[in-house]
């Protein structure tokens, strides 16, 4: 029963949690584990190899440039990003740029574009013998620079991910109290210098937890830079999957991974930094800064950035619509595709908040610790790159349960490892704002805990549930490394249909799956934004 006490914490702000069955830390810590098996697998896996030929491996000249290719291509991506998020934020939160409610929606939604759906409509465009060659060879120009290369996947995936930026430096804009940027004013100096002085160092939390999330995916990616030709991790782990060669393909695996905590460490510390940072939420907002003539340089900065990462990607899927596509050994889209695509989506998004609920509830509920460890540990099915899950239950099916490879229960069970985190997150939330003491009522009346929870909770964080289980169902519908490793032979998708057309060269066939995957992908969106209550209002 509630006291006075846990109402005077309520009153003060403070989380009160619930005593929690035991059964229940049981049920989240087994599934927590079970999550964290492939990591486990990938490890036996690469412990077969021999110590000796571990090291060759390892230290290969090919190996080496493999690293260096990945890091350089991330920290480009990254720097990119940074260059292009954080202007268009500033322009859209904080300065009298035309239109600014308009401009940040339109450069938002490159983000629902898939990057492998870019990549190749930025090699039909810009590539040998592509549009943009066909228009300029009537006036003399056979050939234009190539595409292909560190240069042009830094490009593509730069377009399409520097959104990640772009809203987490809009939202910290957007959470700054007037009287910070007015009190600095005050000490003579302009609009512009106190911006910089003191805008900007409580935005960098912002920046950096953008820049993150660019640095996770692009070291993750692996359609990208196979379509554009340039070897990193994922594309060499991939090809070693392909052919059966487990054992190198896990150590290169683990070094990934390596990587990926590293990046994952930093993003800690950026968290712990980002406690001291004051950034006022209640307060008056900043006043804008005038561009004056700038306004129209800025627009057309803007414009161009939008034409880049929208029209041209979006305006050659409409043109492979009306154009022949020969090749592709006469693979025609089938219906089945988007059914199949659909029903597992579906399936891994029900598991999803399925397994996920009880850690979400325990995360939020629990007074110990070693509540939010399962939560904490459903994070690292995330952030492996879906090459290296994908590569995780191969050695699971293959060593373990050989009756599971190749059937789509491994490939479900890959997917639910992958995106459980995003339902848990978004469930999570919605039960901090269940005031514990109406739970606390319901027992009191002789409600037994699974009760109470199905009385009083669940019905109060249902839209929770429901958009963790939708964005779990959005982000599955993309997955293009874990669905090309895993699916049973015959089994096709939207995505593994459009990469073996455009492997093939037959753009015009992967028009129509690929406005899907892009109108799928434009109600993640939706639910990104009504969920986080962003909507480009001011």
């Amino acid at each position: 029963m509630a006291t006075p006490e846990d109402f005077d914490r309520l009153t003060r702000g403070e989380r009160v949690r619930e005593s929690l069955p035991s059964v229940l830390t049981l049920v989240a810590l087994g599934l927590a584990l079970l999550l964290l098996a492939p990591v486990a697998w990938v490890l036996l896996e690469a412990l077969q190899v021999e110590q000796a030929r571990a090291l060759e491996i390892l230290t290969s000249p090919d190996t080496l440039q493999v690293v260096l290719n990945s890091l350089v291509l991330t920290a480009g991506v990254t720097a990119g990003s940074i260059l292009l998020g954080v202007p268009l934020a500033i322009l859209t939160a904080q300065t009298t740029l035309p239109g600014r409610r308009v401009w940040t929606v339109i450069v938002a939604l490159p983000l629902v574009i898939p990057s492998y759906i870019g990549a190749f409509a930025f090699v039909s465009a810009f590539g040998p013998r592509g549009v943009l060659q066909g228009l300029l060879a009537p006036v003399g120009i056979a050939e234009l620079p190539a595409i292909y290369g560190l240069a042009g996947t830094v490009l593509v995936l730069t377009l399409f991910s520097y959104p990640y930026v772009f809203l987490t430096t809009r939202a910290s804009l957007l959470s700054v109290d007037a009287t910070v940027l007015e009190a600095a004013r005050t000490l003579n100096h302009d609009r512009l210098a106190a911006f910089r002085r003191v805008i900007l160092p409580q935005i960098k939390p912002g920046v950096a937890a953008g820049a993150l999330l660019v640095a996770l995916y692009t070291l993750s990616d692996f359609g990208t830079p196979r379509i554009m030709q340039y070897r990193v991790f994922t594309v060499m782990i991939f090809e070693e999957t392909q052919a059966f060669n487990v054992g190198f393909a896990a150590l290169l695996s683990l070094v990934l991974l390596g990587l990926t905590v590293v990046i994952l460490a930093w993003e800690s510390r950026i968290n712990a930094s980002r406690e001291g940072a004051h950034v006022a939420g209640g307060g008056e907002r900043p006043g804008r800064i005038a561009l004056g003539r700038w306004r129209w340089p800025a627009l057309g900065s803007v414009a161009g950035v939008a034409v880049l990462a929208l029209v041209v990607p979006l305006g050659i899927l409409v043109m492979w619509l009306f154009r022949p596509s020969p090749g592709s050994g006469g693979l025609a889209f089938e219906l089945g595709y988007a059914v199949n695509s659909l029903w597992v989506a579906g399936v891994a998004a029900l598991f999803a908040v399925l397994l996920g609920l009880p850690i979400a509830y325990l995360s939020a509920r629990s007074r110990s610790r070693l509540g939010s460890l399962p939560e904490r540990s459903t994070y690292v099915g995330y952030a492996m790159p879906g090459v290296v899950l994908g590569l995780a239950m191969i050695v699971l099916g293959i060593r373990f349960v050989p009756a599971l490879y190749g059937t789509v229960t491994l490939l479900l069970f890959a997917y639910v490892v992958r995106f459980i985190p995003q339902a848990v997150g978004i469930m999570e939330s919605s039960i901090l704002q269940v005031d514990p003491a109406h739970v606390e009522a319901a027992r009191t009346m002789g409600d037994s805990s699974l009760v109470s929870f199905l009385r009083v909770t669940l019905p109060q964080i249902f839209p929770g549930v429901a958009a963790g289980g939708a964005l779990v169902f959005l982000t599955t519908m993309k997955e293009l490394p874990a669905t090309l490793l895993l699916r049973p032979i015959d089994f096709e998708t939207l995505v593994t249909y459009i990469w073996i057309v455009q492997d093939g060269a037959a753009y015009g066939k992967a028009a129509v799956p690929a406005l899907v995957l892009v109108g799928v992908s434009a109600m993640s969106m939706v639910v990104i934004l009504s969920r986080e209550r962003y909507n480009g209002t001011e």
